[in-house]
């Protein structure tokens, strides 16, 4: 579980992904520290809340792990988070009085060395739900909780099968904890507090603070009641992912929660529930993993063999120790005891070390997402703030000169109020929010909202086969019997008459692991097809075997059942499966089934017919899945449960062919292709066949027919250390009429189809394997054009999708939950089709188990990253557009009302913020992606033109009011009165308006003027005009006019501007801090918008939104995407050697020819049907 790493710096445990640092905590430094908090009055305390680095590197020293007292722990991704823990002390003196109290079972094992001698303590710590203790002897922090993986699958027999003494349950206890997967529902106000003290929420704090001083009541009130509404969202959701997580937890005895590893625990007849994960040591269960794995097929447990040899049992075992291991939380259905008489369990692992524990980890835990836009957001609001410094500055200098000192402070601060938008969060998050409702009404359901962004930038989908590209079920389509090495006429389904009595009758009748559950045969739909074409029943009186008996319907048969004694479950890793049966007063029999060529090996070669080959190939290529069945009799004397599988699965007669039909779902083509007009790259990534892979690759249309497929195949040499890699056509046969043995002559053609990237590399889980660990260099050329990977394990789909991940492409994930849980989880966007418990470990779930939701969500994704690019540009230009008007005003120590403020933050931005979310996305899918950075050239120059548009706006009006023949500093009404009907009447109002407006003036600061009013209304119009062009429609959304909220939210908003420009109401001016300026004026404002207006939109759309034009300029500077997948294509498209056909690789790079007739079959019937499949 650990790696060591030089000096005091060590890794801690691969899972975690974190460096820990050991630290010693210092009196007076702590001291000082504290001092430091009651000075800044607690200021210094929330740093070091955001900080916790800052907290141990002030308070402590550093030192090794073993004096550490506090550990600082860092993260190893791109983000490098720190987290401090500190070390706890557990006494287990309690329970070792003497030397005696030290099992020897225990010297090698955790528990033993980490007691601390002679004061009997331990030291802990525990991160992320998981407990470490020291281990005394390494030197480093171990996982408990787990049965050390270093035992030996006689040595678990041995030592744990009867059960661990009082005392070392109770030191286990003690240093493990209780077996509880907890989650305790956080107090609401500590998530309240804990939301709060968010930098963002601190800033608003400071801002409203600073508004209540201004007696800018209203939008303080506003903010405050926005910020708290974002804030309740929040915790509700954090509340609901605790409950979901928590409910999956059903009630078991109150004992379990003091289970500990290597436990002996006894299973019962009848259902169960888990409570912890446990390996089996004796007899054999059924058990549903529906939470699990999303399947909700019973699953058949065996016990762990007493094999007699050195290596531990997992690596003994390999991929094959799931079928040993009982997972908390799944549910036992039945249970069947062996000779022995009771079916045991060894407690594996406990608490959040299980998998389950695991599962609602990662929901409480997420993996934290490393998206370009959510690092630009940080560097955009870094800009604004060092805008808002140099406003501050201004002001300050503008202010000072003019010996206006008393404001000055006040003032600087409202700089940085205006500059950052206060509104920013809750607008990027009712985007996000929209979109999730939208999704939920298309039944797609998310339980990481943050992933929706990344969802728009995905240009690689892979895709599992079974049930997600193609139905779920399968249909026998025939049977190919083989007698005397020789296949015989086939069998075809569905027939009139039933299948003749023989050992191909008796596989097929017993080789499955069905059971019979709630009145009704269930199991691998494979399997069920399979024994409901024999027509026989299942019956299980015994709890020690499953008879099957011929029924109604079934062929006339010469004995009355057969017995099933043991079985060996079916393996991905092995891909087969095997059972031991006898005929009812007869004798006993081994049956095997799997993937053909597995089988074909295990037999005797006599038994297996020369034209296997071309024969599985016929049929594979077809699109069928093939099935091989086997079978042997056994000696009498060995007890069926002694048996090794290995003694069972060889010498096997082959006994013929299964054909399955596995038909294409409706909607898998047009959607396949819909993708590949966008230019999004669909992989196949299946556990099947890979003749069959391909051929369902083609028919689905990734594939395309012009296109070429090469199979790279790998192989080990002895002992590992050398091996080989071959690249050949797939109709390996079919070209060799073009080539003589040297490649030089290859048809042009073919070299041509190459040499444009029209060719896809076919491989299967062994070769990927090979190649990721001897020829790693070749894997990214590998994956650049790989399509189909057959015969995956659950294991190597997740690496594939991180090696993906590792050339920069954005990796979607489409499965059905059973085998891809790991990939789902992996992947970039995660996309379940099974509505089981498991798919809470995916962020997406679709309840249509079809990929219809593959280009669903990606559509949506693309609409919310472009809606998040539309909200900060408008955010930072609306902040701007302020931040200007008010730096202009300062110059004249004026500033915008409170209400004038009012308006343009809540009755413009908030209103525009809410609904410029709402337009939906475009139905088609372009062949581009929006950008992912915000700080990309045309965004950039969207935003410093549109900048650029408002100042000269602004300064030009500023500017032209003051030349205006009505214009007086002073006078406020000299524009609208008439000199010469007015003056007697206008010096009297003056009189009283001076006493009106001195009165004002003290408590407004003489916002009225001719200069506030004229940059007030331009700028507050000119927030409209901002939000209508940044509104984007196509190509990634609808056009703007579908979102009618929106476009009525401005007309209304454009009316009262223009109303609030051309009344000329006494009260309403007052109240808004307008003056009153002639018609003429007014009309000359307007004309200023409508020019920023046709020159903003045509930059926009000429400039900006002008695709040809940027791929112009990339073309001219010779501007290289810097991908990686991207560099490798160029690299590729310049090396006429790529790929290397009909070449084998050794793993010291030396190059060989291969034969022209090295591994082709020779096969007329597949020749001659080619064309037509």
């Amino acid at each position: 579980f650990q790696l060591k790493a030089e000096g005091q710096k060590k890794l801690l445990n691969l899972t975690e992904h974190s460096e820990i640092f050991g630290y010693k905590t210092q009196g007076c430094r702590r001291a000082l520290c504290i001092a430091g908090y009651i000075l800044s009055c607690g200021a210094l305390r929330l740093l070091f809340y955001w900080k916790p680095e800052w907290d141990v590197w002030i308070n402590c020293i550093r030192c090794s792990l073993e004096e550490a007292d506090i550990v600082l722990l860092r993260t190893t991704d791109d983000f490098r988070t720190y987290s401090h823990k500190t070390v706890t002390w557990i006494s287990v003196s309690a329970f070792i009085k003497s030397r005696s109290d030290y099992p020897a079972t225990e010297e090698d094992s955790i528990f033993s060395k980490a007691v601390m001698k002679p004061s009997l303590l331990v030291k802990t710590i525990q991160v992320q739900k998981i407990r470490y203790v020291w281990n005394d002897y390494a030197k480093q922090f171990q996982k408990v909780g787990v049965l050390e993986d270093h035992y030996t699958c006689s040595a678990i027999h041995d030592k744990f099968g009867s059960g661990l003494t009082c005392n070392e349950q109770n030191v286990r206890r003690v240093i493990c904890g209780p077996n509880t997967i907890d989650v305790p529902v956080i107090p609401i106000w500590k998530l309240l507090i804990k939301e709060v003290l968010n930098p963002f929420y601190v800033f608003q704090l400071f801002s409203v603070c600073l508004w209540f001083a201004e007696d800018y009541m209203e939008y303080a009130i506003a903010i405050i009641f926005m910020s708290l509404l974002s804030i309740f969202l929040t915790v509700y959701d954090l509340r609901k992912v605790r409950h979901l997580t928590f409910s999956t937890s059903m009630l078991q005895h109150l004992e379990s929660h003091y289970l500990v590893p290597g436990d002996l625990l006894i299973l019962k007849e009848g259902k169960t529930l888990l409570p912890c994960d446990a390996i089996l040591v004796s007899g054999q269960c059924t058990v549903n993993e529906s939470m699990l794995t999303g399947e909700s097929i019973p699953v058949t447990k065996i016990h762990l063999p007493q094999a007699d040899n050195l290596k531990p049992w997992r690596v003994y075992c390999a991929e094959d120790y799931r079928k040993h291991v009982l997972f908390c939380g799944t549910e036992v259905i039945q249970t069947k005891a062996d000779d022995r008489g009771v079916v045991k369990a060894v407690v594996l692992q406990t608490g959040f070390n299980t998998a389950k524990g695991d599962l609602v980890r990662s929901i409480l835990y997420p993996k934290p997402m490393n998206f370009k836009l959510y690092r630009d957001a940080m560097w955009f609001l870094m800009c604004l703030i060092a805008l808002a410094a140099i406003g501050m500055i201004y002001t300050v200098c503008v202010f000072a000169l003019n010996g206006e000192t008393g404001e000055v402070v006040k003032k600087a601060l409202d700089v940085i109020t205006i500059a950052v938008p206060p509104a920013l969060p809750a607008a990027l998050t009712t985007g996000i929010i929209y979109t999730q409702q939208r999704l939920k009404k298309k039944g797609i359901f998310c339980i990481s909202p943050q992933r929706i962004n990344v969802c728009g930038q995905l240009n690689l989908v892979c895709f599992d086969k079974t049930g997600t590209l193609t139905e779920d079920g399968l249909d026998l389509w025939g049977l190919l019997p083989s007698e005397r090495n020789c296949f015989q006429n086939i069998h075809s389904f569905p027939a009139d008459h039933g299948l003749p009595w023989g050992p191909v009758f008796k596989a097929l009748a017993v080789c499955h692991s069905l059971i019979v559950w709630e009145g009704k045969i269930q199991g691998d739909p494979l399997d069920v097809k399979m024994f409901e074409a024999t027509n026989w029943n299942e019956d299980q009186e015994s709890t020690h075997a499953t008879v099957v008996r011929p029924g109604l319907q079934a062929t006339t048969a010469p004995v009355e059942g057969i017995t099933i004694l043991h079985q060996f479950p079916f393996s991905s890793a092995l891909q087969r499966m095997s059972v031991i049966a006898q005929e009812i007063g007869g004798d006993t029999q081994a049956f095997t089934k799997g993937a053909p060529e597995t089988v074909a090996m295990l037999c005797r070669a006599e038994t297996v017919p020369s034209n296997f080959e071309s024969k599985l190939l016929l049929y594979t290529a077809q699109g069928f899945r093939v099935i091989g069945l086997a079978c042997k009799s056994l000696q009498a004397g060995k007890p069926p449960a002694a048996l090794t599988r290995e003694e069972v699965e060889s010498d096997l007669t082959f006994l013929g062919l299964l054909i399955m039909e596995n038909r294409l779902k409706r909607e898998t083509k047009p959607v396949l292709e819909e993708l590949s007009a966008a230019c999004i790259r669909t992989v196949m990534v299946t556990g099947d066949n890979i003749q069959t892979a391909i051929t369902v690759a083609k028919n689905a249309g990734m594939i395309a027919p012009t296109h070429r497929v090469i199979l790279v195949e790998a192989n080990e040499g002895p002992g590992s250390f050398s091996a080989s890699i071959t690249w050949k056509f797939l109709e390996e046969n079919k070209i060799e009429d073009y080539r003589g043995l040297d490649d030089s002559q290859t048809d042009p053609g073919i070299r041509l189809a190459l040499a444009s990237g029209q060719y896809h590399f076919a491989m299967s889980g062994k070769s990927y394997q090979i190649v990721a660990h001897h020829f790693r260099h070749l894997l990214p050329k590998l994956l650049l054009n790989g399509t189909v990977f057959a015969r995956m394990s659950p294991s190597q789909k997740s690496s594939l999708v991180e090696e993906f991940q590792k050339l920069d492409y954005f990796v979607g994930m489409c499965g059905d939950g059973a085998n891809d849980c790991g990939a789902l989880k992996v992947a970039h966007a995660g996309i379940s089709l099974s509505e089981q418990e498991a798919s809470v470990a995916s962020p997406f779930t679709s309840r249509t188990p079809s990929i219809a939701c593959v280009p669903e969500l990606i559509r949506e994704g693309r609409a919310a990253l472009v809606t998040s690019f539309c909200m900060f540009k408008y955010m930072a230009l609306y902040s701007i557009i302020q931040y200007l008007g008010v730096l202009l005003l300062y110059w004249q120590l004026n500033s915008f009302g409170n209400y004038q403020f009012l308006f343009q933050d809540l009755a413009i931005t908030t209103v525009i913020g809410v609904t410029m979310s709402f337009t939906r996305a475009y139905p088609k899918l372009v062949p581009y992606r929006p950008p992912s950075q915000l700080i990309s050239p045309p965004l950039l120059l969207s935003v410093v033109l549109n900048i650029l548009f408002s100042l000269s706006m602004q300064i030009f009006g500023f500017v032209v009011v003051q030349e205006q023949p009505w214009y007086s500093q002073t006078d406020i009404h000299s524009a609208c009165l008439s000199v010469n009907n007015h003056e007697r009447n206008s010096s009297s109002s003056l009189g009283l308006h001076g006493v009106r407006d001195g009165a004002h003036e003290q408590t407004d600061n003489g916002f009225k003027s001719y200069e506030n009013t004229t940059v007030w209304l331009l700028s507050t119009i000119n927030c409209l005009i901002v939000a209508l062009v940044f509104s984007k429609g196509k190509p990634f959304r609808q056009p703007i006019y579908t979102n009618y909220v929106f476009i009525l939210v401005l007309i209304g908003q454009l009316g009262i501007c223009l109303f609030l420009m051309f009344a000329d109401i006494d009260g309403l001016y007052s109240k808004m801090d307008l003056v009153c300026t002639p018609t003429t004026w007014r009309i000359s404002m307007v004309g200023m918008l409508a020019v920023t207006l046709a020159v903003s939109f045509l930059v926009e759309e000429a400039v900006i939104e002008n695709r040809p034009l940027w791929l112009l300029l990339k073309k001219t500077f010779q501007y290289h995407s810097k991908s990686h997948y991207k560099r490798l294509q160029r690299v590729l498209e310049q090396d006429s050697a790529w790929p290397p056909l009909n070449e084998t690789f050794f793993s010291d790079s030396v190059a060989v020819t291969v034969e022209g007739n090295m591994g082709g079959h020779s096969n007329p019937t597949f020749d001659s049907n080619e064309d037509s499949l």
